[in-house]
């Protein structure tokens, strides 16, 4: 799923200018690369304002002012002081959601991913986690508010027909974990753990 030729198409900031839910949903299947390292996203989790779960519930703050941004920006985050995580955010201008890259399937860039994560990992460790994703990719803390849209990020259509979707419970959380607003490529691999 290199999607390297003509049928590539690249997702406009208007994909992510819609329900929060609705994005984590159709982003799964799609294609993820940043300076040409990535692969096929096949897990997100969804958040949102009034989500307890989300950094925007406490409201409007320097480190969550992207989020209240424009869509179709880079949301990166130091979880636990030791993992940098990908959000993409969502929903008009104002309303502060977004989209939490969990996991992909990796296909551009394997030894580069390798090499970052240490040569022992299996393909299927490679990107299985927001932490690892980000580690395998090169993404840090530098990418917040990256235009998603423009390089080094690409976000391309499937490939072909997008895979189907389960639901499941977020994981990783402590508040309003019983939200059904984790998204994953029916029997992947490639999925975090615990798989739903």
């Amino acid at each position: 799923m290199s999607g390297r030729g003509p049928a590539a198409t690249r997702l406009g900031w208007e994909f992510f200018d819609r329900s929060v839910h609705e994005v984590a949903r159709e982003l799964v299947g799609c294609r993820l690369r940043f300076e040409g390292v990535g692969g096929t996203i096949v897990e997100t989790e969804s958040y949102q304002r009034d989500d307890p779960a989300c950094h925007a519930y406490v409201g409007l703050t320097a480190r969550t002012a992207v989020i209240f941004g424009p869509p179709g920006r880079a949301y990166v985050y130091l979880s636990y002081g030791i993992h940098n995580l990908l959000n993409f955010v969502c929903e008009p201008d104002g309303e502060a959601a977004a989209v939490l890259i969990r996991a992909l399937e990796p296909s551009d860039g394997i030894e580069t991913m390798r090499r970052r994560r240490g040569l022992k990992h299996a393909d299927t460790e490679l990107c299985s986690g927001p932490g690892k994703l980000t580690e395998a990719l090169g993404i840090t803390l530098t990418q917040n508010e990256a235009d998603l849209t423009r390089a080094p990020f690409e976000v391309l259509a499937p490939d072909g027909e997008a895979p189907e979707v389960v639901t499941s419970p977020r994981v990783g959380i402590t508040k309003a974990v019983e939200r059904p607003w984790r998204f994953s490529a029916k029997g992947s691999r490639f999925v975090s753990r615990p798989r739903p």
